[in-house]
């Protein structure tokens, strides 16, 4: 007989299975990297291709990014590609833009934003005297918050305020600005109206008023001026690509067309339903999809962390009225990235988060990549991507799609010299009802929730359930917000909670 106490115990290790709702950029970072750590990850997106937002329009040999098309923060995409002992170029060319991109005005010349630091001084000289001294002094300033920002603390989990109960943050807290407004924090240190315009700008991919979000996000201001805005060649679309592709050579497995109808905790497990067809139990699961989609729709209301009001209460960033559009010719005077600030900020501001209506006048955004790239349209041709922001308590109709098409297409004819529309080959529109049907966006926001001083750090839903041990959340309605970058940090903040959590 053998004799068992002899025999040392031996611990049998089980990977456990972990399932990522959604190939969004946060969904495929955690993925990528849950994988890296030695989980079996597979991931279900309800869509046909990865990105999310940041996905890709082709018709007749013209080619758009359907969301995100400002290239911010380079550190941060690099940032993830280095964990696996790769690089962005390993995957895609970058090309940083020179100008970073133009702005129309009323009643002034255009002004286009130069890459170089010492050209960008001039300009804003030119706007208004000392402003040269003075745009130096404010970037220093940003550029400690974003040192201080996008350090170790945008990297915690946020489950806790004491998490912030740190000596260098601390010290840091004064300078830091957390409780005066970006929009206070720029007049203090500039006079003319339009340089005002041209440094709230940034803050409008944080999805609230300048007067609203806190002047920490100055830090913006250094990333767009100081760091720069980049293009990747052939598009955004391509970052989704390769993000998808290092994930899959790691492991990951990836299903399309696979939307989740439903979340159920079991004793030790989670059982996920996929496409109204297949039930699958899992170890852990990680929601990238809309928050409060998963909870209102996915999960029982006994299992939701937040109650109903609890988000009718929160500050959504903006819809977006978007058109794709091509022209049988280059457009003249335009650059990569256009803003139409030849309106009223403050009424556009008010139409959107004040008393949510349709904008009178508004102020609107355009992406012509195949200035750049010119693979994005078909020879002699120019591909565009006109942007509206606009409330999310507004629905689109096709008569309100019409008019607004038109009063752009007016616009921008009057700012290029050509009649715009007679040019105008192909034009699709895309809006709120689509950003719900396409992504589960609550009430069909396109950014996600805003940066506001109370919806921050800690102050935002939490990456872990409250009622289910092994759910877990990443995305832009968690921390740390709105952006691409930081939905990549997003998933690399749940990933390393998971990793920290199961494997010590």
């Amino acid at each position: 007989m053998i004799n068992l106490l002899h025999y040392p115990t031996v611990i049998i290790s089980v990977t456990k299975l972990i399932a990522i709702i959604g190939a969004g950029y946060a969904g495929m970072t955690a993925a990528a990297l849950l994988s890296k750590h030695g989980f079996d990850v597979t991931v279900y997106e309800k869509n046909s291709s990865p990105g999310g937002r940041a996905s890709q329009l082709k018709i007749d040999g013209f080619t758009f990014d359907k969301g995100p098309s400002f290239y911010w923060m380079p550190e941060v995409f690099e940032r993830f590609f280095n964990h696996f002992g790769k690089s962005t170029a390993d995957y895609y060319k970058l090309e940083r833009l020179d100008p970073s991109y133009k702005v129309f005005w009323k009643d002034r010349t255009p002004t286009s934003l130069p890459a170089n630091l010492e050209e960008c001084k001039q300009l804003f000289e030119s706007f208004e005297p000392g402003a040269a001294q003075k745009l130096d002094k404010f970037l220093n300033e940003a550029k400690l918050k974003y040192e201080t920002g996008m350090g170790k603390f945008v990297y915690l989990p946020s489950l806790s305020i004491t998490e912030y109960f740190d000596w260098e943050l601390i010290k840091a807290t004064t300078k830091l600005d957390l409780f005066a407004s970006i929009s206070s924090h720029i007049k203090k240190n500039f006079t003319n109206p339009y340089l005002r315009e041209l440094l709230e700008f940034p803050v409008l991919f944080l999805g609230a008023k300048p007067s609203n979000t806190p002047a920490l996000y100055s830090m913006m201001n250094y990333a767009d001026i100081a760091l720069g805005t980049w293009y990747p060649r052939g598009g955004m679309y391509e970052v989704s690509k390769a993000m998808y592709k290092l994930g899959v050579d790691h492991g990951v497995k990836y299903n399309f067309n696979s939307p989740i109808s439903g979340i159920h905790p079991t004793s030790n497990k989670i059982n996920l339903r996929i496409n109204q067809f297949q039930n699958k139990d899992f170890d852990i699961v990680v929601s990238g999809a809309d928050y409060h989609h998963t909870e209102s729709r996915l999960l029982e209301p006994v299992h939701s962390s937040y109650p109903p009001d609890y988000w009718e209460k929160k500050t959504l960033a903006p819809s977006a009225l978007l058109y794709f559009m091509g022209f049988d010719c280059i457009i003249p005077n335009l650059e990569h990235h256009s803003l139409f600030f030849d309106a009223s900020f403050d009424i556009h501001a008010g139409e959107i988060y004040d008393r949510p209506s349709w904008p009178s006048d508004p102020l609107f955004y355009t992406n012509s990549s195949s200035l750049t790239d010119p693979e994005c349209a078909p020879p002699g041709h120019h591909n565009m991507v006109a942007l509206i922001p606009v409330s999310t308590n507004i629905t689109e109709t096709e008569s309100i799609k019409e008019k607004y098409l038109e009063m752009i297409l007016s616009r921008l004819s009057k700012h290029t010299g050509i009649d715009c529309k007679k040019h105008l080959v192909l034009v699709r529109s895309y809006a709120h009802q689509d950003y719900i049907a396409d992504y589960n966006s609550f009430k069909g926001n396109a950014y996600g929730m805003a940066n506001t001083l109370f919806q921050t750090g800690p102050l935002r839903p939490k990456i872990r359930s409250k009622k289910i041990a092994h759910l877990f959340y990443c995305g832009q309605l968690t921390v740390p917000g709105p952006g691409l970058p930081p939905a990549i940090i997003s998933g690399e903040i749940v990933a390393n909670y998971i990793n920290k959590t199961y494997n010590g």
